[in-house]
């Protein structure tokens, strides 16, 4: 039997992962002394509650070693393989610690996926994994197909105000006032090492969303696979950003809701796009 984990960096909903029969891991939320588990005890709306009406910003932390561990620690008495798909490694630790839990393991039926990314971009990748175990295909082909998809995801994000990131120390408090007041909306990507960075720097809402789709208009999607918007709370950009693709000739399949591990740094009213790009445009953007 092949098992296929994530980690709520994924942003599943728990629904979602139950009807596909996929299992997870959870990122830690703490807001001050209180610590949460992503997915378990806290949720979307009482994340984004919280982040936008407290007074404490949040601190995200990757899963333990311990936890990854007593899942494979199961899947090798049962005798079934894993492959664990998870956030960049450039974003977060989780990946590091699966590394570690494996090793401990001695387990060899652990296959383990750096995606590289996040949200809707993971689940890209887990869907595809998903039919391709319905289609009976080993765990060693599913990798190497994965790691060959990982390569063409990609990802947009535009955030709507600069505090977040200055929260939590993406940005210096000098950057984020200069910004503020220049009214600087910045689009930022998922480059291909998993980091992030700054696609544009663009004056005023309406130029970012122009931008985003310009962006894709250079990279386009490959229409065998869906196309995603993004919003984390609050959508009105995000269904601003719809229209305008709309109106570009873009078709959005469906609109994803970021969760913590992504929400804590790019705050209320963000939004952006994910899709796999095709052949041809990778290959050109390289």
């Amino acid at each position: 039997m092949i098992r296929i984990l994530v980690d709520t960096g994924a942003d599943y909903l728990p629904s979602e992962m139950k009807e596909q029969q996929i299992e997870f891991v959870s990122l830690q939320i703490a807001f001050g002394e209180a610590n949460y588990y992503d997915g378990k005890d806290l949720f979307r709306d009482d994340f984004y509650r919280m982040l936008t009406q407290g007074k404490i910003f949040p601190k995200t932390s990757q899963p333990s070693v311990s936890a990854f561990l007593e899942i494979f620690e199961d899947a090798r008495q049962k005798k079934d393989e894993m492959i664990c798909i998870l956030i960049s490694s450039s974003l977060s630790g989780t990946y590091q610690n699966a590394l570690l839990a494996k090793e401990l393991s001695g387990y060899e039926g652990i296959y383990l996926v750096d995606s590289l990314s996040a949200s809707g971009a993971i689940r890209f990748l887990a869907d595809r994994a998903c039919a391709l175990r319905l289609q009976e295909r080993s765990a060693q082909e599913i990798v190497r197909e994965l790691e060959a998809l990982r390569n063409r995801l990609t990802i947009f994000f535009l955030v709507d105000t600069l505090e977040y990131l200055y929260r939590g120390g993406r940005l210096s408090k000098t950057e984020a006032a200069l910004g503020k007041i220049a009214n600087i909306k910045p689009l930022l990507r998922l480059d291909r090492a998993g980091k992030v960075a700054v696609a544009e720097k663009c004056f005023g809402m309406t130029r970012a969303l122009h931008s985003v789709t310009r962006q894709i208009q250079a990279c386009p999607a490959d229409p065998a696979f869906p196309f995603y918007s993004l919003w984390s709370y609050g959508a009105e950009n995000c269904e601003e950003l719809e229209a305008r693709l709309k109106n570009a000739g873009i078709s959005v399949d469906r609109r994803l809701q970021v969760g913590a591990a992504i929400g804590t740094h790019i705050g209320p009213r963000a939004a952006g796009v994910v899709y796999v790009s095709a052949e041809k445009a990778e290959t050109e953007r390289r």
